[in-house]
């Protein structure tokens, strides 16, 4: 499974209103997508948004390209007002799993 991530950070102060954004859930139906798994991790000075599933670099480039999708559009008007810069693509570079003792991977 393929992974991606979105970071931005937050202007000083936005973090109890981009907590009630992602409380909202998803702008976008993730199992339609083509999504496995979709996780928000939030902090003070951060939003970090994860994604994953197989090829999930072009579900992602079709979420945001699609044409009429009201939601998201909406959604990432929210967010600009709490946005210090533009948000910025991480890939993951390092990642651990453990493995069960006949080589299957624990969950």
């Amino acid at each position: 499974m393929e992974q991606i991530a979105i970071v931005a950070r937050l202007k000083s102060g936005a973090e109890p209103r981009a907590a009630e954004l992602v409380a909202q859930g998803a702008p976008f139906d993730p199992g339609r997508s083509g999504l496995e798994r979709h996780t928000v991790y939030l902090s003070a000075d951060e939003v970090v948004f994860v994604f994953e599933g197989s090829e999930v670099e072009w579900i992602v480039d079709g979420l945001i390209d699609e044409p009429f999708q009201w939601p998201l559009i909406a959604a990432l008007d929210d967010w600009r007002p709490l946005l210090e810069d533009n948000p910025r693509i991480a890939r993951p570079v390092y990642s651990w799993e453990r493995e069960a003792l006949d080589g299957a991977a624990v969950l």
